[in-house]
């Protein structure tokens, strides 16, 4: 069935937690696929990197709550092991409902709908007896919850341990897991996040370290059949979409070349995505704006996920031919779709932290500008052009997580967008002009194959 590692909130190490468990399993070579609830890319590089195996999003608000179902289903299968990480605390999500416990897109939510037992990881660096209210309150706040251990954190001595343990075995509650403040792993962070993987010189040895801190701070007697991937029945509310459903694609002969920006700048992609996108017949070329001068042979189509462009700016700046390779094929009518960072790089100029200008692809007349002021949360868009992913008139939901502005508004919006709850304001917000769709909005269209069909379609024109 597989296991949730949960938190009581954010911060409390269930990154770490699901990291140690996951190298660990790797590390005896054994299958296990890794899940991550809500619109995270950082996390699922961190999946994959240890793993050897994509990391998958779950998130019913992006696609639906069928497409949950249908994703864990099928990229479980096959695997030895199921993991999904969290996210935030066990019970926070898009929006409360009716109860403390229905909010939607939220660990919890996961949890019921595909029936997996929950571990709870507790930050204990603060707490001793009060550990089993807070354990005691998660454990029955929701009867649905299977809450089948928990896992405590940042332990800070011997002492320390016994005063919890007393505490828990009140509730009969099962630790699983003892993590101590000294075995503490840092992951370096940055404003949008972990460092990725990519960036980290010492990545090799944090996996090993990771590895030995699941062998030796776990249960797995407890744990291992809680792990394990059997097959599953799940009912969700609505049916799977027909045209979500897997199906034998006629492939474009020959199939069209899409260059993926894929390099330190640029490497938010969710795999449902690129795997979307084969399956319809394109070839995915990796390719660097940072260091290849000329895009690949015969691309036929662009695509830009987010990154990190802010940071390597100076980088992108000096790669002047990869720039003007990107304009001119772009002036050309070269189907391109971007997002967040990707819109950041077609822009004329990117000013980072510093307030230094670096000259970018130049393909938007506007400037991305960095600053303090972060723009998070789900998006309901509707599009106001044809673009080559979406039609005039398409509504599709998305995320935004970003702390850059543009300095100039397009003439006509992409898109009209307002957050998750009806009342939010209602704003306008993306580019579409020359075959390019350019958005701070990211979307996952796993569910929607009608998007990417038409994405590659576009590309598949001569």
């Amino acid at each position: 069935m597989g296991l949730i590692v949960a938190g009581e909130r954010s911060g409390v190490g269930k990154t770490t937690v699901a990291l140690a468990l996951l190298a660990a399993i790797a590390q005896r070579r054994q299958s296990i696929q890794a899940f991550k609830v809500g619109p995270d890319y950082i996390d699922p590089m961190f999946h994959q990197a240890v793993t050897g195996r994509p990391s998958f999003n779950l998130d019913p608000v992006l696609t639906s709550e069928a497409y949950v179902c249908q994703c864990y289903q099928q990229q479980g299968h096959g695997a030895d092991f199921c993991l999904i990480e969290g996210v935030m605390g066990l019970f926070d999500g898009a929006a409360s409902g009716a109860s403390a416990t229905d909010a939607w897109g939220s660990t919890a939510h996961i949890a019921r709908l595909l029936d997996v037992p929950v571990l709870l990881v507790l930050d204990c660096s603060r707490l001793s007896g009060s550990v089993a209210a807070i354990a005691h309150g998660f454990r029955t706040l929701d009867p649905q919850i299977n809450l089948v251990g928990v896992v405590l954190n940042r332990v800070a001595s011997d002492r320390h341990l016994e005063l919890l343990q007393a505490a828990l075995a009140a509730i009969h509650l099962p630790i699983l897991g003892v993590l101590r403040r000294h075995k503490a792993i840092a992951l370096p962070d940055r404003h949008l996040g972990l460092v990725p993987t990519a960036e980290l010189q010492d990545f090799a040895h944090i996996v090993a370290q990771l590895a030995e801190l699941g062998r030796t701070c776990f249960d797995w007697s407890q744990l291992t059949p809680l792990l394990q991937a059997h097959p599953m029945q799940v009912h969700p509310t609505a049916p799977v979409p027909h045209h979500s459903r897997p199906a034998a694609v006629e492939l474009p002969n020959p199939r069209p070349r899409i260059a993926v920006a894929r390099d330190r700048a640029f490497s938010f992609y969710y795999a449902d995505n690129l795997t979307t996108l084969e399956r319809l017949g394109a070839e995915l070329i990796p390719w660097s704006p940072l260091n290849e001068v000329a895009l690949p042979p015969g691309t036929r189509g662009l695509y830009f996920g987010g990154g990190f462009p802010e940071v390597f700016a100076d980088a992108l700046s000096d790669n002047q031919p990869g720039r003007e390779a990107v304009h001119a094929a772009i002036a050309a009518g070269l189907p391109t779709y971007a997002e967040c960072g990707g819109l950041m790089y077609l822009c004329h100029s990117l000013t980072d932290f510093e307030g230094k200008s670096w000259a970018m692809a130049g393909s938007l007349a506007t400037d991305a500008i960095m600053g303090d002021r972060l723009v998070l949360g789900y998006r309901r868009a509707i599009a106001q052009q044809d673009t080559p992913l979406v039609n005039s008139g398409a509504e599709v939901w998305g995320h935004e997580f970003h702390r850059s502005h543009l300095s100039h508004s397009p003439p006509a919006p992409l898109y009209e967008t307002r957050g998750y709850h009806p009342q939010s304001p209602i704003n306008s917000e993306g580019w579409a002009f020359h075959n390019v769709h350019a958005s701070y909005i990211h979307l996952q269209w796993g569910h929607r194959i009608e998007l990417p069909e038409k994405l590659v379609n576009a590309c598949s024109k001569p």
